[in-house]
């Protein structure tokens, strides 16, 4: 069934009229004739009974007008929605954020853009920033916020947006903790709580370590920065964390302390997948986040 044999039809039986039915759709009164007549003959029914003066839909008429009616409004919301979609203010976007970043200052970034765009569903995904990198290569992220370097850099499109250095936490009445700052090898012996091994910092602090001469003795390993607070808190570890959360952690909780032997920074940068299609929503996050932080982004 064509959408125009179907359009020229129930504007007929708005008229009661294929007379004014063309005039209101600009065609002539044979065309719009012979193109309900097509339509009747497709359907092999009689949709309208032209041997009165005035026009009456049959049973089969009103039944397609009704449903034909449905039709066209279904067809003119579509229009609508990618209109919407393709100005960016509907659409779905996943993310794969660090639980470090959406507790510090992402989470600001995504209420910000909801305010603007309320009718687009952003999806949050919290792992480690290796096993966001794999999920966007594979194509189950659109983007993701991960921790620099990435693995294979040349599968993606990305901009950094913020670089933090790591500091060393210890409880209030540890040993260094009287120290202005502390030595990567202070950390031989002691208790270390870690981040798991989907996370780039966890690989990070192996690295330096064996650099020095020796293996950290890993108390436990976990994802949320917090439950490493408590750990320190406690008197049973000391862990690693970036200074942007150290900032946000009371000084009688835990004491944070530079490191001599720097550790690979906290460098965050945005990537999604090279060469892929890229939602009309989420190069609408895309340009808003690289606007947010300052920095210039291409979307081809």
């Amino acid at each position: 069934m064509d959408i125009l044999h179907l359009t020229y039809f129930i504007e007929v039986a708005k008229q009661g009229s294929f007379t004014k039915a063309a005039q209101v759709l600009h065609v002539s009164q044979p065309s719009i004739s012979k193109m309900v007549r097509n339509l009747e003959d497709e359907l092999r029914v009689i949709l309208i009974d032209r041997s009165a003066r005035k026009i009456k839909l049959t049973d089969a008429g009103q039944a397609l007008h009704e449903r034909g009616i449905k039709i066209i409004e279904s067809l003119n919301n579509v229009a609508v929605d990618l209109d919407d979609l393709m100005a960016g203010r509907k659409g779905q976007i996943s993310i794969g954020i660090p639980p470090m970043v959406e507790t510090n200052f992402f989470a600001i970034a995504i209420g910000e853009f909801k305010k603007k765009y309320p009718d687009i569903l952003i999806e949050l995904i919290e792992v480690g920033s290796k096993a966001i990198e794999s999920m966007v290569e594979a194509g189950e992220l659109e983007i993701g916020v991960v921790v620099l370097p990435v693995k294979n850099k040349t599968n993606f499109s990305m901009f950094a947006f913020i670089k933090d250095p790591i500091l060393l936490i210890v409880h209030p009445e540890h040993r260094l903790a009287a120290q202005g700052i502390a030595h990567i090898t202070d950390l031989d012996g002691e208790s270390v709580v870690m981040f798991r091994k989907d996370f780039a910092l966890h690989d990070h602090i192996i690295e330096k370590c064996r650099e020095y001469g020796f293996m950290p003795k890993v108390l436990c390993e976990s994802s949320q920065w917090d439950f490493m607070v408590e750990i320190v808190a406690a008197k049973l570890g000391v862990a690693l964390l970036p200074k942007i959360v150290c900032d946000k952690l009371s000084r009688d909780v835990v004491k944070a302390l530079p490191l001599v032997e720097e550790i690979r920074p906290w460098h965050l940068a945005v990537i999604w997948k090279k060469d892929t299609y890229l939602s009309f929503a989420a190069r609408e996050w895309l340009k808003y986040a690289a606007c947010l932080f300052g920095v210039e982004v291409k979307l081809e």
